[in-house]
This record gives structure tokens, sequence and C-alpha cells, in this order.
């Protein structure tokens, strides 16, 4: 089974990597761990306005920072799951998450996308979008969506899944 483990640095997504361990079984799977970079979304608020002749420079070691910092989430939780015995890979792109998410299970072809869910409701949700509503309203295959339940400790978590 191929698996594509969408995450970022969240507690969410530590749930998500704990239900692949917990729900799948390492022999019969193989895990593609993404984590995609939103540009300009990453870009620290402060670097937003900058100008001046060394604003370009500002920018460009900010984003090498953002690069390196999904550089080492993805091989923290490739790490993680190769402990656990699974076969895992590495994959850092750019562009918009849902998107990429969505292109890189359909070219695969991943069977299952697993992901967390920050929960956002209401207003938060609408500015700042779901990226996991958008990949159970499109994908082609499976999709694990795990939220942590409120105040629960970080193994406990709530499961929702959707069939493309």
């Amino acid at each position: 089974m191929n698996v594509l483990l969408a995450i970022d640095d969240s507690s969410c997504s530590a749930a998500a990597v704990d239900a692949v361990i917990n729900q799948f079984r390492p022999r019969d799977t193989t895990v593609r761990v993404l984590h995609v970079i939103e540009w300009p979304g990453s870009l620290p608020m402060s670097l937003m306005f900058c100008e001046g002749p060394s604003a370009a420079d500002h920018l460009l070691h900010a984003h090498d920072e953002v690069r390196r910092r999904a550089r080492e989430l993805v091989a923290r939780t490739a790490a993680r799951l190769a402990r656990a015995r699974f076969q895992a890979t590495k994959h850092v792109l750019e562009g918009k998450p849902s998107e990429e998410i969505l292109a890189i299970a359909n070219a695969w072809p991943a069977d299952a996308i697993v992901m967390g869910s920050h929960g956002r409701t209401g207003l938060n949700r609408v500015l700042l979008g779901s990226v996991s509503n958008s990949i159970v309203r499109h994908a082609s295959c499976s999709v694990l969506v795990v939220r942590e339940a409120a105040g629960a400790p970080e193994s406990d978590v709530q499961v929702r899944t959707a069939s493309g």
C-alpha cells in the first residue's frame, strides 16, 4: 500500500504520524513523507514588507531557512517511521499545499493520504483555509484526516475518513 503522509510542524501532524504507525502494517506499506512550503505564506511577517538594498538577501536567507527546517522535519518523520520498520521517502515541495498533495498522490499513485487537521472553525477556517477539507473533496484515493482529541495526550486521536 502506498501512503502519502502530508505533514507540517504541528501537533496534529504528529498525531497523523502516530495514526500511520498504529493503523498500517510496515511490511505492506510504503510511506511518502511530504511537506509543502507555501511561499510566501511561510515567510516571517517581519520580512513581508522589507525593502532597501539588503531586502533580497534577507528574503533569500529566510527562504533557505524555511527549506532547511522543512528538510529536517521530513527527515525526523522518516526516521521515526523507519524505527517503526516502515519504508519511507522524504519530499519537500513548494507551492499551494492542497494542489501539491493531490498532484503527488495522483502521480505516485497513493492508495491513501494521511494528514492532520488543525480543526479550525468559523472565521479562522475561512481566512486560513482548510487543506484537509480540499483534499477530502478532491482526492481520488482514500483520505485519513487525524485531529487531536481536545485536551488529550498526543497519542489519542480522533479519526475522520473519506473516500474519493
